[in-house]
């Protein structure tokens, strides 16, 4: 190896408004991985006509949902590919079930790490119902931690519809339902980081335990 660092192999979770995205895009600076999200490899590969790309656009265009084992196709296919081989990757939100991890396994792809953020559902209730765009400029402000100064954009300030109380927990149960079960298949990997503190607290816990683990 001549002292060279293995390329990591990371997978993050977190619920919608953990602050996953920010994280995401620091652990990709710093290690200089791979981001991938389903959605993007999915339509990826169906813009490159592979074979299951090919399958999976079937799916897509009479509106269903692309079943497992395309998934799986289309993301062991997308981990072979040379830059993920060379600087590693960054499966995000992905394996989202128990059957995903299970196929992953089956498919021969392993893991280094898996990071979970850890925030309490009240906290991320309170992210997501405080959001509200700007329809002028389309920034995102929050009337707790980050409203606007101006009281004519605050005027103008729209919430999206799925940014609701009642919504935002429906979402919040369907991910707690599947993630605990996806944890189960990286206990020995699994790192679990509190994700209410600042976010540079946040990635600096993140970051030491990746390096623990490549090490």
């Amino acid at each position: 190896e001549g002292g060279a660092r293995k390329a990591p192999k990371l997978i993050i979770a977190g619920a919608p408004a953990s602050g996953k995205g920010t994280q995401c895009e620091i652990i990709k600076e710093k290690f200089g991985v791979v981001h991938l999200s389903t959605g993007d490899m999915l339509r990826a590969a169906v813009a490159a006509e592979t074979e299951v790309g090919k399958i999976a656009k079937d799916f897509m265009d009479s509106g269903k949902l692309v079943p497992d084992d395309v998934i799986i196709g289309v993301v062991k296919d997308r981990l072979s590919e040379s830059d993920c081989v060379e600087c590693g990757w960054l499966l995000d939100g992905f394996p989202r079930t128990p059957a995903q991890a299970e196929a992953l396994a089956e498919a021969g792809v392993s893991a280094d790490c898996f990071i979970f953020l850890n925030v309490p559902d009240d906290v991320l209730v309170e992210r997501v119902v405080g959001r509200r765009t700007d329809p002028v400029t389309g920034k995102i402000y929050h009337m707790t931690f980050s409203p606007p100064d101006d009281d004519e954009v605050l005027a103008r300030l729209e919430q999206r519809s799925d940014d609701t109380e009642e919504k935002v927990k429906v979402r919040l149960e369907q991910f707690h339902a599947n993630v605990d079960a996806v944890k189960g298949s990286y206990t020995d990997i699994a790192v679990e980081v509190d994700g209410t503190q600042k976010p540079k607290d946040v990635s600096a816990a993140i970051m030491s335990a990746v390096e623990a683990v490549l090490a």
